[in-house]
């Protein structure tokens, strides 16, 4: 699959061959909802909780005798019962990651990779650098080459000046190449891959 490479101000700067085997696949959406869930799950804090029985600060002693009340054999204040009580199966901390092994991740990316390519929102540029950290003049450019929602992709280590340009625009993520991913790529509309990201996808999918 050929496609062409542009600059940041819309002129051509030639075209590339992209590898069919990381963007010319045909797209599972159980493989890239899979990847998403596990990402979601993955973050999570896992940090609520409530009290449960054992976590009432309330007398232990039975609340009244076990015969002869005509209600029910109760034997504890503490329980999710009475008000005041624990909660019964509440949520505690814990993580919500799960497993997912490394290879169905791996194909989940490409799979990611492959549906924007195939739906024309892939976009391949020769850099993504600018002389001064200006987002008005940054805004002025995506407005001009219609970019409202994008992830920018570049190499290793992304120029500091585009970054600071780009930071306070909203839907728009600019991330180095370690920090692609299944889903940021999904929720924005277009993926700007720079020439240094796509070689570098290239070497590690080799």
């Amino acid at each position: 699959m050929k496609i062409d490479i542009t600059s940041l101000d819309g002129s051509s700067a030639g075209s590339v061959e992209l590898q069919d085997d990381i963007f010319g696949l045909e797209p599972r959406e159980d493989l890239i909802a899979r990847m998403i869930r596990y990402q979601l799950a993955k973050r999570r804090a896992g940090t609520h909780a409530v009290k449960n029985r054992a976590d009432i600060a309330r007398t232990g002693k039975k609340m009244y005798k076990q015969k002869g009340t005509g209600g029910a054999r109760h034997g504890s204040a503490r329980v999710a019962q009475f008000r005041g009580g624990g909660r019964a199966f509440g949520p505690v901390v814990r993580s919500h990651a799960h497993d997912l092994p490394k290879k169905v991740r791996a194909l989940a990316l490409r799979h990611a990779l492959s549906v924007k390519a195939k739906s024309g929102e892939l976009i391949v540029w020769e850099n993504a650098e600018v002389a001064e950290p200006k987002t008005k003049a940054l805004l002025a450019s995506f407005h001009k080459i219609g970019l409202a929602s994008a992830l920018i992709i570049d190499g290793s280590a992304p120029n500091d000046n585009f970054r600071l340009a780009a930071r306070s625009i909203p839907k728009v993520d600019v991330l180095p190449i370690e920090g692609i991913n299944v889903y940021d790529i999904i929720r924005r509309e277009k993926l700007v891959l720079t020439k240094a990201a796509l070689a570098a996808l290239e070497a590690r999918f080799k």
